[in-house]
């Protein structure tokens, strides 16, 4: 039995005994799960009990955004030793599949993703994980900046899917956690301009002191009137779209130069319409992100590297003993937090 942070129903959190599964196989490593951060869906699920297919029916341990320590190898683990800080990558393909032999197993129908219904996620003391999907923290980066890298792999998977160039004008639409990274992620796939679009000043602030950001709040400004002043009226290279808001998608394509990309980061609550014209008359391209693939090592060494900040980003801390609270206060989506995080072993 091992203590853990349950999700029972929609609004009913646990810390409490449950039984998890801890027996080490040859190729896995046994964790001290440190840093937990935690998660919008995680969020959702606690407020609504699912998201789309995915639904709560039954009680489940919560938490994907994760740090640790080696406690335990495998017997044929090369690559970790015990006592190495690491994070772990949360979703665990088929390696047999054919989505995984593609290079894409982030889509891989058998998928084992922590917190995804009815798999149990990572927020209790120890877990054990495939060492194929636990990298080694960079000695100078934190645990905190550890349990971050699974959102800024998706801004970094957006980013490879738009195909970016240097010096490209690219759009983020909404400044949460996944909208922030994918600035992040955007000026370091070589973006000269990001402009970063949001309802709530505080997230904007964070971005203030970046040269290379231009704030935008919608409520004050036309987002349209923005980016033509700043492409000269020409359109943005690249729009990501990261707030799941369904007003996002109204005239989304007005905002990209002819033969520009809108990729698709939020996850909208409903479905939304498409002007398919509007696409068609500027040839635009459209990609989607679901999760990521082969990213953490390399928001790993961009965090390492300085070229990537992602620490103003942390806004408050819980002990573990406090995870409901800290559950609660996520839930209230105060506009001065931005990645709420647990720490499990502090």
């Amino acid at each position: 039995m091992s203590q853990a942070l349950v999700l029972e129903k929609t609004h009913e959190l646990t810390l409490r005994d449950i039984d998890l599964p801890l027996t080490v196989g040859p190729k896995d490593v046994k964790i001290q799960v440190h840093t937990v951060g935690v998660c919008g869906s995680d969020v959702h699920y606690f407020q609504h009990g699912g998201i789309g297919p995915y639904v709560v029916n039954k009680p489940m341990v919560l938490g994907r955004e994760a740090s640790g320590t080696v406690v335990e190898n495998g017997a044929e683990v090369k690559n970790l030793k015990v006592g190495d800080r690491v994070c772990m990558e949360p979703g665990i393909p088929d390696l047999s599949s054919r989505a995984t032999m593609q290079g894409i197993y982030n889509l891989d129908p058998a998928v084992s993703f922590w917190a995804t219904p009815p798999i149990h996620g990572c927020l209790t003391p120890y877990v054990v994980h495939p060492a194929a999907f636990t990298f080694r923290l960079p000695d100078n980066v934190s645990f905190g900046e550890g349990a971050i890298v699974e959102p800024l792999a998706i801004g970094l998977q957006a980013a490879k899917k738009a195909a970016m160039k240097p010096g490209d004008v690219a759009v983020v639409i909404g400044a949460g956690t996944i909208g922030a990274m994918t600035a992040l992620a955007a000026l370091a796939g070589g973006a000269a301009r990001v402009i970063l679009a949001d309802l709530v000043p505080e997230k904007l602030a964070l971005f203030a002191d970046n040269p290379a950001v231009t704030t935008v709040n919608v409520k004050e400004q036309k987002l349209a009137d923005v980016v033509q002043a700043v492409t000269s009226g020409w359109g943005a290279d690249v729009v990501f779209e990261a707030s799941g808001g369904a007003r996002a998608f109204d005239n989304i394509f007005d905002l990209i130069c002819p033969g520009g990309c809108v990729v698709l980061v939020g996850i909208p609550v409903d479905k939304v319409p498409f002007d398919v014209v509007a696409i068609q008359a500027k040839e635009a391209r459209i990609e989607s992100v679901f999760r990521y693939a082969n990213i953490f090592p390399r928001a790993l060494a961009l965090i390492s590297s300085g070229k990537v900040d992602v620490k103003r980003f942390i806004s408050r801390k819980f002990a573990f003993k406090d995870g409901v609270k800290a559950f609660e206060e996520a839930a209230k989506a105060r506009p001065t937090d931005v990645k709420i995080q647990i720490e499990v072993a502090a």
